[in-house]
């Protein structure tokens, strides 16, 4: 198992260096001027452009900027954006308060989608399945700016039972974005979920337990629903990053000051180093994610070991 770790994370160098060097590229090679960008519609002062361009080595050749910049990475030192302000100081107050709101959404999709994918392939056909087949339906139909601008005005404004904006000091106010951010996964969880169990209760092994007189619950835990689990767990852990990366709209809606609306804003003022940042440290997730979804693996199935 040790060796397996170690192999992935070694694994894990070259992808990182390959999608750092892949949005630089297309950050950087992007049409226009960066140092205008910051002026908006008024023409940047050219003395003033000279310095910049100087200090933030644009006029070097694109691979000699992407040197100085993976060698802060390295070091810890993520660069500075055009203002002057340390990315990694950008990155420390908006990656927790977007960790919070994908954690939420993860508990949600995962928990609800499990039990009602579960309790909708044990009742397949009946009452209980065709609300859960027509929900899920409807979660996944609907978009996420629509779902939320909903969920804000029926149940923020007309009935006054959830609060419409982010409040850093109660965390409860992340609750309604975290189920409108959840929901098109808690549909393809719940999807999932479902058509696994169904196939693992034909499995010979769930109808060998049940003929040797252990309880249903027995049965449905620790004999279907643990080995329906190895394609749910798949989805969670690559769902986890997707999450992440994906709130920019939930957290727009929400007034939420999170990685999502900075990273939207560094894009649209050109801030290179700090979406080039950003979308690293979203890669080390997604790393992260894989790596322990196929740790999981090996304790959901006993058969699967890792030389």
């Amino acid at each position: 198992m040790g060796r397996y770790v170690i192999r992935r994370l070694l694994q894990a160098i070259p992808v990182l260096l390959g999608a750092t060097i892949l949005i630089y590229c297309l950050v950087f090679l992007l049409p226009g001027d960066p140092i205008q960008a910051l002026a908006g519609e008024k023409k940047a002062d050219p003395n003033i452009t000279a310095i910049l361009r100087e200090q933030y080595h644009l006029n070097d050749p694109l691979y000699q900027r992407y040197w100085y910049y993976i060698s802060g990475v390295l070091t810890g030192d993520f660069g500075t954006d055009f203002t002057g302000r340390p990315v990694a100081e950008i990155m420390s107050e908006t990656f927790p308060v977007t960790l919070n709101l994908a954690t939420i959404a993860f508990a949600v999709e995962a928990v609800v989608g499990i039990v009602a994918g579960v309790f909708a392939a044990l009742g397949r056909g009946k009452f209980l399945d065709n609300v859960v087949l027509l929900s899920t339906l409807l979660l996944v139909s609907v978009p996420v700016f629509v779902l939320g601008n909903v969920l804000q005005l029926v149940l923020g404004v007309k009935w006054a039972i959830a609060p419409i904006s982010y409040d850093s000091e109660d965390m409860t106010t992340l609750i309604l974005p975290a189920v409108v951010l959840a929901s098109a996964s808690l549909a393809y969880i719940t999807r999932l979920t479902r058509t696994s169990m169904m196939e693992t209760m034909r499995a010979d092994y769930v109808r060998t337990a049940t003929a040797k007189g252990l309880s249903r619950s027995r049965v449905i835990v620790r004999h279907a629903l643990r080995n329906a689990m190895i394609p749910i767990v798949t989805f969670l852990g690559v769902d986890l990053g997707a999450l992440m990366g994906g709130a920019i709209i939930t957290e727009r809606i929400f007034n939420i000051p999170g990685i999502g609306g900075t990273l939207y804003q560094a894009v649209y003022l050109r801030q290179g180093t700090t979406v080039v940042s950003i979308v690293t440290v979203l890669v080390l997730v997604y790393i992260a994610a894989n790596l322990i979804v196929d740790l999981l693996y090996a304790v959901l199935d006993p058969r699967i070991r890792y030389a």
